[in-house]
């Protein structure tokens, strides 16, 4: 199969190292890579961070070997590739990604790789907040938000799109992802109601939001918040931590607002979060999951259990007490 094209655009320097990295493991681990798999073995699907295996791996069911390049816990924006995971890329049928410049890393991984597998961005068709849409040829990370799964109804198309792909690439199995796909997106229907029904609890001058990071707006948009602030002031974690000055005036945009709790993040230290909670005399609310699952056995080791957790904690923090 072809692979289709990959997104680049990643600082050069960062480019350049993780190339040539990447390029001696390959070398190695090539020799005993196979490209795709045997006749009768379930294929073998790559996806970039823990969300999406998720919402793969519910397509696929047993049909299909799912690897998550990040695990769960682990922050995308950050991540750095090793011999392994050039391996995982190496003898993969089919990559899923979410796109829009959210794994920077993963361009250079494909191409150092040399695989032929299949290669399934699930932003390629979504207007993304905060996008530029006047040339759509590309996407990157300057063009839109890509922490869609804030939104259920993202992830539905992104499920749809993944079933529609899986199917190509697998067709003795077509039938089972398309039914595997629906029985899924019932699910994400259900749990789109319900944290609608939860929010609907918070008072709604009580609606607000302050995280570590903006990976809220796509939550707040479908579920009625306003976002007061981030502490990091960016879409990526990977930001340096904010001037005496941006911290002053987060703090005075919480006071402001009279925010009742603001929320530290799973893949951020929360000692800033601490910190600004202490300075404004707020609540520093249970840590959410944002831009991965939990480990295993948490709350937030799945997408359903992650988003369930999360608004709970959020209406228990901005609620009536």
């Amino acid at each position: 199969m072809s692979q289709s094209r990959i997104l680049v655009g990643m600082p050069l320097l960062r480019r350049a190292s993780v190339a040539i990295i990447l390029a001696l493991l390959f070398g190695l681990l090539a020799l005993s890579s196979p490209t795709s798999a045997a006749d009768g073995d379930p294929i073998k699907v790559v996806a970039s961070s823990s969300i999406l295996a998720d919402w793969v791996s519910n397509v696929t069911g047993d049909s299909a070997d799912v690897t998550s390049i990040v695990p769960a816990g682990g922050d995308a924006h950050t991540f750095d590739p090793d011999p392994a995971t050039v391996a995982s890329i190496a003898d993969a049928d089919i990559i899923f990604a979410i796109g829009s410049g959210f794994e920077p890393w993963l361009a250079d991984m494909i191409e150092a790789s040399g695989t032929e597998a299949a290669y399934v961005e699930v932003t390629r068709d979504m207007t993304l907040l905060g996008a530029d849409h006047e040339d759509e040829e590309n996407h990157d990370e300057d063009e839109g938000d890509p922490h869609i799964w804030g939104d259920v109804s993202n992830a539905i198309s992104s499920v749809e799109l993944i079933g529609t792909a899986l199917a190509e690439v697998d067709p003795d199995n077509a039938d089972t992802y398309r039914a595997n796909a629906e029985a899924y997106i019932e699910q994400l229907k259900e749990l789109d109601g319900a944290i609608r029904e939860q929010v609907a609890t918070i008072p709604e001058a009580n609606r607000k939001l302050v995280t570590s990071h903006d990976t809220f707006a796509y939550y707040a948009k479908a579920y009625g918040f306003d976002i007061i602030g981030t502490a990091l002031g960016s879409s990526s974690s990977e930001s340096g931590d904010p001037s005496a000055k941006e911290i002053t005036t987060l703090v005075e945009d919480i006071q402001e607002a009279d925010v009742p709790a603001i929320f530290a993040e799973n893949v951020v230290n929360p000692s800033l979060m601490q910190s600004i909670a202490d300075e404004a005399g707020v609540e520093l609310a249970p840590t959410l999951y944002t831009d991965a699952l939990g480990e295993e056995g948490s709350d937030g080791s799945s997408y359903i259990g992650m988003m369930t957790y999360n608004t709970n904690t959020i209406v228990s923090a901005l609620g009536d007490s």
